[in-house]
């Protein structure tokens, strides 16, 4: 096991250089089929808080980012967005304490985001303690401060302003649940995929594109009608999937590199660090929006790092390479995906990816993930010789699984076999070497893998 950094701290140790709220009603099973959601999907989210991770509503870790989180860095932000794609529509994610600092800057700052729905159409959201809220709080905690922080936003927008999403980084299942029972919000960016032995929280076994989450887990898709919870799920981050095999900074890479700025632009330098953006938005773009009829690339980037010049850059480059790019917030996104997918019936996500070059993205690897209702796989192989394909990953989800009682760091989802490497049985392994019942399960699905057994 490797020390658990935040992504920041890294740079230290390493040396890398206008919707409505749509009805409570379920939408699972229902008698009609809708057509598949196609297109290409990029959401944006800026968070504004007050401390680095802010925890719970009286604790938090790290340092006081305040200066940083000020009304000339906000528009700094909303400007370099609507510089790479003038008709963007972004997320902003405002902490508890932003919420309730009395300080002129920060009601400075809340009027700024309220104009910016106003104007824009933007999405004005809360996010509770600091990515991590099930790490520190009790669920009835949360509950509670989501829906008070809920009403605050409401107030602060005005106008009968609701979100259509919540932005979490992890949220646990029965949260997500009083979201759309009792918030009447059935999009949640609950996630953080693949994430483990880095910052405050560990939650890998989940699938990186939407879906709806189980009653038992928040990374286990709902298997059916007793367990359905009807919140679209989101990840957080888009990653490259070479890289976030890896465990925490295993032999000194980052497993979050992708297209947030610290693992690129900050930890790799300008031109490679755009480079790996860009190739990681290719994964989804090209040969995913091939494999899956859409693509997504999503990532949620704190006001206080800056990095706007990037993030004009990206979304520049994203416009004239792949033109019809739709820039939504995470709610419109969110039902959007809802009203194609009535449940998870249909989930059949496939992305390949041949190593982009950074580190910890090796060229001569190619890498496989087949994701659905019923268990997600991941196959590695080189691309040297004849290499065979190797299963690193095969979680499955129609196995019974449970939440941790009481907030903790591990809220994963692991059983066959898990990426990561953490536990003695996850070894790579031929198709061939899985329990005859898991290869039964698998070729049903995608009987062309026989060829790779």
């Amino acid at each position: 096991m490797h020390a658990h950094r935040s992504r920041r701290e890294f740079l230290k140790y390493a040396g890398l250089s206008a919707a409505a709220i749509a009805s409570a009603r379920p939408a699972a099973f229902a008698t009609a089929a809708a057509p598949p959601l196609r297109g290409r999907f990029l959401t944006h989210v800026s968070v504004v808080r007050v401390n680095q991770v802010e925890v719970t509503r009286t604790r938090s870790i790290g340092e006081d980012e305040s200066a940083d989180n000020s009304p000339a860095h906000i528009r700094s932000r909303r400007e370099a967005l609507a510089r790479g794609c003038p008709q963007a529509r972004m997320t902003w994610a405002i902490s508890w304490l932003a919420l309730q600092d009395t300080r002129a800057e920060y009601q400075e700052a809340r009027r700024l985001l309220a104009s910016y729905h106003d104007r824009y159409g933007d999405e004005i959201t809360f996010i509770p303690g600091g990515y991590f809220a099930p790490m520190y709080n009790t669920r009835e905690e949360n509950r509670q401060t989501i829906h008070t922080a809920l009403g605050q936003i409401s107030k602060m927008v005005g106008g009968g302003y609701r979100p259509q999403c919540v932005v979490a980084g992890f949220l646990d299942a029965q949260n997500q649940y009083w979201l759309a029972h009792d918030e009447g919000i059935h999009v949640c960016q609950g996630q953080i995929w693949s994430q483990h032995g880095i910052d405050h929280g560990d939650g890998d076994g989940g699938i990186c594109y939407p879906y709806y989450p189980s009653r038992e887990h928040y990374l286990k898709p709902a298997q059916g009608k007793e367990d359905f919870i009807d919140c679209v799920c989101l990840d957080g981050w888009t990653c490259d999937f070479l890289a976030a095999r890896r465990e925490g900074f295993q032999n000194g890479f980052n497993s979050r590199m992708g297209v947030g700025p610290i693992e690129t632009v900050q930890d790799l330098g300008r031109d490679m660090g755009r480079r790996e953006m860009i190739d990681t938005t290719a994964v989804h773009f090209d040969r995913g929006y091939s494999l899956n009829g859409f693509g997504w690339v999503t990532g949620i980037w704190e006001t206080s790092l800056g990095h706007d010049e990037d993030l004009a850059w990206w979304l520049q480059a994203i416009m004239e390479r792949w033109p019809d790019t739709q820039v939504l917030t995470e709610g419109e996104f969110g039902m959007k995906w809802r009203e194609h997918h009535h449940d998870n019936a249909s989930l059949n996500y496939r992305f390949e990816e041949q190593g982009t070059g950074a580190p910890g993205s090796e060229k001569d690897l190619e890498i496989e993930w087949y994701m659905n209702q019923e268990f997600r796989l991941a196959l590695l192989h080189s691309l040297r010789g004849n290499a065979p394909h190797q299963v690193i990953d095969f979680t499955r989800y129609d196995l019974p699984a449970q939440e941790p009682a009481t907030p903790q760091r591990e809220w994963s989802l692991m059983n066959v076999l898990n990426q990561k490497g953490t536990r003695p049985q996850d070894k790579p392994i031929r198709l061939r070497e899985l329990s005859q019942e898991d290869q039964r399960r698998i070729y049903a699905r995608y009987p062309e893998l026989r060829a790779w057994s």
